[in-house]
C-alpha cells in the first residue's frame, strides 16, 4: 500500500477537492483498491462522498481507543473507493497527539489497513500541527495544491522548509496549481514560472461537486477538470513507482 497525503500549511486551496478526485481516480482509473481518510474536522470529503446521515462523533476514537481503523469505514458508492469519514471530534486530535507522545500513531494505523487497499489517501488539515507531524511520518508522497498568489507559494516555501530542518529522510512533496484561471495575468505567470507543475484549471463544473455530491469523473469525466485530474493522478503514480 502506498500513502499519499493531500496538505497544506494554508486553507481554501482546493485540497479536499484534489482528495477527493484523486481518489476516484485511483480507484476508477488505475482499479486500484483505495481508502480516502478524512483527517479534517470540517468534513469536506466526507460531505462530498460519504453516506448522508451517518456522521457521529467516533473519528477521534481511532486514536484515542485504540477501535481498529476498519470499524469506521464506510463504501462510497463508487467501485473499489471507500472511505474513513471525519467529525468535529476531530477537532482535539492534535491535542490528542500531543498528550498520546506516540509520534507513528497515524503510520501505525495504517499498517492495519496495509492489505485491505492499494493506495491510501488522507484529507489533512490546514497548518503545522501535531496531526501534520503524523501525516509527514506516514506517507509516501506529499501533495500541495498551490493557488496561484503570494501568500499560498509562501505557505509552499515554510512547508518545504520545515521538511528540510526535519533531517533525515524527508517525504517527498508534490506540488500543483490549484484553480487556475487563465484568463488572469498573476495565474498565467504562475504557471510559466512552474512549467513542471500540474495544472488543475477553476471551473464551474468542479464547483459542482458540492452540489452533486460526486467526484468530478463520476459526472464529467472529459471535461479539461476531469482530463487534468486524470493527468495529475498519472504522474502521482509515476512518482510512486519511481519510489
Amino acid at each position: 500500500m502506498a500513502t499519499v497525503a493531500i496538505y497544506s500549511l494554508k486553507g481554501g486551496v482546493g485540497k479536499t477537492t484534489l482528495a477527493v478526485n484523486l481518489a476516484w481516480c485511483s480507484a476508477t482509473l488505475s482499479s486500484r483498491r483505495t481508502l480516502l481518510w478524512d483527517l479534517d474536522p470540517q468534513a469536506a470529503s466526507s460531505f462530498l462522498i460519504g453516506e448522508p446521515g451517518r456522521a457521529h462523533d467516533h473519528a477521534q476514537a481511532i486514536f484515542s481507543k485504540d477501535v481498529n481503523p476498519t470499524k469506521l469505514v464506510q463504501h462510497s458508492g463508487v467501485e473499489r473507493l471507500d472511505l474513513i469519514p471525519a467529525d468535529t471530534s476531530l477537532r482535539g486530535l492534535d491535542l490528542l497527539f500531543h498528550e498520546l507522545d506516540k509520534k507513528k500513531r497515524l503510520a501505525k494505523l495504517l499498517g492495519q489497513l496495509d492489505s485491505a487497499y492499494d493506495r491510501m489517501l488522507l484529507d489533512c488539515p490546514p497548518g503545522l500541527t501535531e496531526t501534520s507531524e503524523q501525516v509527514m511520518r506516514a506517507a509516501d508522497l506529499i501533495v500541495v495544491p498551490v493557488v496561484p498568489s503570494p501568500l499560498s507559494a509562501r505557505a509552499l516555501d515554510e512547508v518545504s522548509s520545515h521538511l528540510a530542518q526535519k533531517g533525515g529522510k524527508a517525504v517527498p512533496l508534490m506540488p500543483v496549481l490549484s484553480m487556475v484561471d487563465r484568463r488572469r495575468k498573476l495565474h498565467v505567470e504562475a504557471v510559466e514560472a512552474h512549467p513542471d507543475w500540474p495544472v488543475i484549471p477553476a471551473a464551474s463544473l468542479i464547483e459542482a461537486m458540492a452540489v452533486r455530491r460526486q467526484p468530478l469523473g463520476a459526472y464529467a469525466r472529459r471535461s479539461p477538470g476531469g482530463e487534468a485530474f486524470a493527468e495529475l493522478w498519472r504522474e502521482v503514480e509515476r512518482r510512486l513507482a519511481a519510489k
